[in-house]
């Protein structure tokens, strides 16, 4: 009796040596301009070519302007980052969706989008929430710099096997909460170390009643617990999902690859290293207080006067750089900032559910609120349903592909002191730019944060 993750890991093991490590083989490697220069450096520096450079997905996203794209890049470190990975692509002939291409996006969109990402295979990027990529039951998980470079030399990394838990989410969700909500109120209860040394893969009939863009919002943000990464079943919402996508298997081959993933869920029996359960129905509209995703808390919650999971320490300086009291409510607190983007939310079905919420109503004027597409195909299929022209004539700026403001990489900073209610994935100090105050939640919440200048509880709302 094996689980979802042993089965796979153990598939793609092919050696192990002294000390427990194992050599263990990555199926795709995607790579952008930021963590990928240096690996490409240290190739050319020992005259290594690549092992399979049709492995290989790149693109742009970090460093990206979201506006005037066919323009030259005028923030001049950015610049440099993406013309970078142009070059060195060029030279060592990997395939490139740069700015410009119709496939270019985050690329933790992009994979899920294109069929890139399957059941059953390992992925690795240079970037932590390659976890997203779990949702399809795939191994995926973030590498650094140095391993950005081993993979590319032999398709291999050595690792050590994580321990295995096993999150399940049962009942019915409240109306207004989305999975966004579900991981950041599993982050709130466990801490951002609650899950490390595990690869967690999430069960329970909350989670199967999840769509796929949801079940990546909630795999994306497994490494904010501590997780090596996340991953759930691949079950007939993942088929029905992957089905006719432009490098999904075709024909025969895509039988024969759904008979092998039917294969793929953990036995009944199985065991993990650990297990913890959540009901749906305590799960409410969520607000993150503080500096990390693990300071969160219900809409309609006070943030906590003192608290075992961050310490006492911990608690005062996230107040400090927040500007915000122990004891003090969100709901009703005005904000300045909204933004709806990311690899956590930044996909079609997050660009809809806005839409739905906002209806008729207006943004603030107290308020800038903007709407990053998660990638060109999403974008163009926002323009052709007709939900960027809502959101721009609601008031929300409607831009173009990239990262955005979930970092403060590239142009789309928040100002210093200014509050900004946001879908991305992390609330650390100075992450959407020096100073700036982050607001993490759904993107029900961010949007109705934006139409009405506050935080409010979208279930009111």
């Amino acid at each position: 009796m094996n689980t979802l993750f042993d089965k796979i890991w153990d598939a793609h093991v092919v050696d192990t040596i002294a000390g427990g490590q194992q050599i263990f083989y990555i199926d795709r490697h995607l790579i952008h301009e930021v963590t990928s220069p240096q690996a490409f450096d240290g190739l050319r520096k020992r005259g290594i070519p690549l092992a399979h450079k049709e492995r290989i997905v790149a693109t742009a996203d970090h460093n990206v302007p979201t506006i005037n794209q066919d323009q030259p890049i005028g923030e001049p470190l950015s610049r440099k980052q993406v013309m970078m990975l142009t070059t060195n692509c060029d030279e060592f002939g990997v395939e490139l969706y740069g700015l410009g291409h119709p496939y270019q996006g985050i690329v933790h969109v992009i994979g899920p989008e294109l069929g890139i990402t399957r059941p059953g295979i390992t992925m690795v990027c240079g970037d932590s929430h390659t976890s997203t990529h779990g949702a399809f039951g795939a191994i995926a998980f973030g590498i650094g710099t140095s391993q950005v470079e081993q993979v590319m030399a032999t398709q291999c990394l050595l690792l050590k096997k994580p321990k295995k838990m096993r999150i399940s989410v049962d009942g019915d969700l409240q109306a207004g909460v989305t999975a966004k909500d579900v991981i950041l109120y599993i982050i709130s209860q466990i801490g951002t170390g609650g899950g490390t040394g595990y690869f967690v893969e999430y069960a329970g009939s909350a989670i199967r009643g999840l769509s796929m863009e949801g079940r990546m919002t909630v795999c994306n943000m497994s490494i904010e617990m501590g997780a090596r990464g996340g991953m759930i079943a691949p079950d007939q919402t993942t088929f029905d999902y992957l089905e006719g996508r432009e490098f999904s298997p075709k024909g025969q081959a895509w039988d024969d690859a759904v008979a092998y993933w039917k294969s793929l869920p953990t036995d009944e029996g199985a065991i993990f290293d650990k297990e913890l359960n959540f009901r749906a129905e305590d799960i409410q509209p969520m607000v993150t207080y503080g500096t990390n995703p693990g300071m969160g808390m219900g809409v309609t919650e006070r943030i906590p006067v003192e608290s075992k999971i961050h310490g006492a320490a911990g608690l005062d300086k996230a107040m400090k750089y927040m500007g915000l009291q122990k004891g003090q409510p969100l709901e009703g607190m005005d904000i300045s900032h909204v933004f709806i983007g990311s690899c956590t939310n930044s996909r079609i079905e997050d660009l809809r559910e806005v839409v739905r919420l906002v209806g008729d109503k207006k943004v603030a004027d107290s308020v800038t609120a903007i709407v990053v597409p998660g990638s060109q195909q999403v974008a163009k299929q926002a323009i052709t349903e007709g939900l960027a022209e809502k959101l721009e004539a609601a008031g929300f700026e409607f831009r173009q592909a990239g990262c955005s403001a979930c970092l403060g990489m590239n142009e789309d900073k928040i100002p210093a002191g200014k509050y900004c209610v946001s879908t991305s994935n992390r609330n650390f100090e100075g992450r959407q730019g020096p100073g700036a105050r982050t607001i993490l939640a759904s993107p029900l919440t961010a949007a109705a944060a934006a139409v009405s200048g506050k935080v409010v509880d979208v279930r009111k709302f």
